[in-house]
């Protein structure tokens, strides 16, 4: 029977970068004990993670070292998604070698599969492994909610969904409906509709890393049944949604890192390239967007 318990809050960590342009395992280790230590449900390594440029030495790399890290703590949550069902494969059978509690696989998007080469797809996945997989659809990887509807009731491990594919609200509605109640649905997408997919029957959300405490916050206050300071206490941290999803792409994970910069989280907030530095004016935003949350800041290390 594959683990049906996880909600909650879940961000995507950021991936730190030194100045050689290597994993810091040192700010790894302090960014996933920060999240957890800010009352995450669990932490995800995935696309916000940039995953799609790690060798795979990179991969097991990180994996190894967030899954030692949050070890009975939290559960962890690889990307295992590929263009092709044999490298999927290999990722989800890494991923749960190395100790991973979930996989999260994205359809290729490359050339988009058919409705048939999805369950295929995601089924050959769902034979090969032990631990539950996260189907993720987003805009340019969709997966009708028919569609994972029926993995979900064909395949039992296959008991989650990360619905990103805009506007993700009425498809959070209709994937937890097709689902019949075997499938699990968080949403995605940076937290932006987080009370709107709430209110549609998710039972969590994957955001970033950067102020994963005010999620934690009106995740309780949505949980307690008062919907009035869920909406205060998203209110705080808006801004700071607005910047990051504003910045599109890499400038997005640059917004993120640059705000584990200022908490003292990261040492740098560098991108793997391709990836355009942020000009000084978006600086400036990100840093009173911080300041107006509430959140502490501190020394960088």
């Amino acid at each position: 029977m594959p683990d049906r318990s996880m909600n909650g809050i879940y961000p995507i960590l950021s991936m730190p970068f030194d100045e050689d342009d290597r994993i810091d395992e040192e700010d790894l280790k302090r960014e996933t004990q920060f999240a957890i230590d800010s009352g995450v449900h669990g932490v995800g390594i995935a696309m916000a993670s940039e995953v799609y440029k790690l060798s795979e030495a990179e991969r097991d790399l990180a994996t190894a070292t967030v899954v030692e890290q949050a070890r009975g703590q939290v559960k962890v949550v690889v990307n295992t998604g590929s263009q092709g069902t044999s490298l999927a494969l290999q990722y989800s059978h890494r991923a749960e070698e190395l100790g991973a509690d979930a996989v999260m696989v994205a359809p290729p998007n490359i050339i988009a599969p058919s409705a048939d080469e999805l369950v295929e797809y995601f089924g050959r996945i769902a034979r090969a492994i032990t631990i539950p997989i996260f189907m993720q659809d987003f805009a340019t990887a969709p997966i009708p909610p028919t569609v994972a509807g029926h993995i979900s009731k064909k395949f039992e491990n296959a008991c989650y969904a990360k619905v990103e594919a805009p506007p993700t609200p009425p498809r959070v509605a209709a994937t937890v409906r097709e689902g019949g109640g075997n499938l699990i649905v968080f949403g995605g997408a940076g937290g932006t509709m987080l009370l709107e997919e709430l209110r549609r029957g998710a039972v969590g959300t994957m955001p970033h890393c950067a102020v994963p405490e005010l999620f934690r916050k009106v995740w309780d206050a949505f949980q307690s049944g008062n919907p009035s300071k869920a909406e205060n206490e998203f209110s705080r941290m808006e801004n700071i949604l607005r910047i990051i999803s504003q910045g599109g792409g890499a400038s997005s994970l640059a917004i993120v890192k640059e705000i584990l910069k200022l908490r003292g989280i990261f040492k740098t907030a560098q991108v793997r390239h391709p990836a355009t530095p942020l000009d000084k004016i978006t600086l400036r935003e990100i840093q009173s967007a911080v300041e107006n949350s509430g959140v502490t800041t501190i020394t960088n290390p």
